[in-house]
C-alpha cells in the first residue's frame, strides 16, 4: 500500500531516482551498477553553472562495483555526469580505495572512513552503500538458488540485517532452524 495522501496541499521541490542492476559476468565474478539522478522542480542558480533548468540534473552520478564470489570487490568505476561544482568529478579516482574491501559488517563504516569528509562526494559515498545492498541481493539468491535443498553450508550474510531476518525470528526459523536462535517451541 502506498503512503497515504498528503493531508495539505504541497508541490514538488526536489526528485532524488536511485537504479542498481545486478548482473553475472561469464567469468564467475559479478557487477552491480548504480545510477544516482536528483533534479529540481524549479530553476537553480549556481555561480560555477549558471542556471539550470526545471528537471535538469543537479547531480548524476555512476558507480559499477565488480565483485566476487566471496564479495571482495575486485574493480571499481566512479562517474559524476552532472555535480555543482567544477572541483567535484577530482575525487572520482578517490573511489579506487575500495578495491580489495570485502563487502560483510563494518563495509559502511570502513567506506566513510576511507572517503568521508573531503577524501569524497557524499553522493557517490551513499550509492556505495546502495550498489553494495544491491550486490549482495543479487549473488546470495543466486547461491541459495544453485545449493542442493536443505544444504546451506554457513550462516546467510543476510541474517540479522534487518527485523525481519532477525535470527530469533520467525521467518530464519522457519526457513534456516540451523541458524535459528529464538525460542524453540514444541
Amino acid at each position: 500500500m502506498p503512503l497515504h495522501d498528503p493531508l495539505v496541499s504541497r508541490r514538488l521541490l526536489h526528485r532524488r531516482y536511485i537504479e542498481c542492476s545486478g548482473f553475472e559476468r561469464e567469468d564467475g565474478c559479478f557487477e552491480v551498477d548504480g545510477h544516482l539522478r536528483d533534479t529540481k522542480a524549479h530553476p537553480v542558480f549556481n555561480r560555477w553553472k549558471g542556471e539550470t533548468a526545471p528537471d535538469t540534473p543537479v547531480h548524476d552520478m555512476w558507480l559499477r562495483l565488480t565483485v566476487d564470489q566471496n564479495l571482495t570487490i575486485t574493480a571499481v568505476e566512479a562517474a559524476s555526469d552532472s555535480h555543482p561544482f567544477e572541483n567535484c568529478p577530482s575525487v572520482v579516482p578517490n573511489f579506487q580505495v575500495l578495491r580489495g574491501l570485502r563487502i560483510a559488517g563494518g563495509f559502511q563504516r570502513t567506506v566513510k572512513e576511507l572517503l568521508g569528509n573531503t577524501q569524497g562526494c557524499t553522493h557517490l559515498v551513499d550509492l556505495v552503500g546502495i550498489v553494495a545492498t544491491a550486490a549482495l541481493q543479487t549473488i546470495a539468491g543466486l547461491r541459495l538458488a544453485r545449493l542442493e535443498p536443505g544444504r546451506i553450508p554457513e550462516r546467510p550474510v543476510f541474517i540479522n540485517s534487518c527485523h525481519g531476518w532477525a535470527a530469533d525470528g520467525p521467518v530464519v526459523g522457519a526457513l534456516y532452524p540451523k541458524f535459528y536462535t529464538g525460542r524453540k517451541t514444541e
